[in-house]
């Protein structure tokens, strides 16, 4: 969630984005958003530290689902079938890797 949360902040930074010092750096959504993701890279590579690499990169493409989901209710963008066939078929990988994890 953090990821995904770090990715919206970034979008609604950059709809505010203009290239001027000042502006840069009153741009709190942005900054928020970079500094969220560097949480989120920091708390990743503790996990690449002890966890399994093929069970934590399909955790992570949940980002995917959470990033689509956030943006239809904050961002009010449109579903659509191609998007909601896709996120569903990710959250059906990640469940169907996740079975076969170390235990």
């Amino acid at each position: 969630m953090i990821g995904a949360a770090a990715q919206i902040l970034m979008k609604v930074g950059m709809d505010r984005f203009a290239f001027s010092l000042p502006s840069i750096l009153t741009n709190f959504p942005l900054i928020l958003g970079y500094t969220l993701y560097g949480v989120f890279t920091l708390l990743l590579v503790l996990a690449l530290r002890d966890g399994e690499l093929s069970i934590l990169y399909p955790i992570i493409s949940l980002n995917y689902v959470w990033v689509t989901l956030l943006s239809y209710t904050l961002l009010h963008e449109s579903p659509n079938l191609y998007k909601n066939i896709g996120i569903s078929t990710i959250v059906v990988g990640v469940a169907v890797l996740g079975r076969g994890g170390r235990r």
